[in-house]
């Protein structure tokens, strides 16, 4: 099967956006999500440990009003010294 990567998928906003954020310490990672999406609706729950327990992720449900604020919500996590990865 071939992808068209041209094809952007049609999301209706507002909604609710899901974020999984990992990183090694989950008290400073909790810390730069709550800060990041502050005055947001959002809810924070555990999701995995890796197999050593060296990384751990989060979900993060957060509800969005537009594509660039979702982005900006991206970027911001990703920017974080606590967080390695948003997916």
């Amino acid at each position: 099967m071939i992808l068209d990567s041209s094809k952007r998928p049609n999301i209706k906003y507002p909604c609710n956006w899901d974020y999984k954020v990992i990183g090694t310490n989950v008290d400073e990672m909790i810390k730069a999500i709550e800060e990041v999406v502050e005055g947001f609706e959002f809810k924070i729950s555990s999701s995995n440990v890796s197999s050593k327990g060296k990384y751990f992720s989060l979900n993060l449900k957060v509800f969005v009003t537009s594509e660039e604020v979702r982005d900006i919500i991206f970027a911001k996590l990703e920017a974080n010294e606590f967080v390695k990865m948003v997916l």
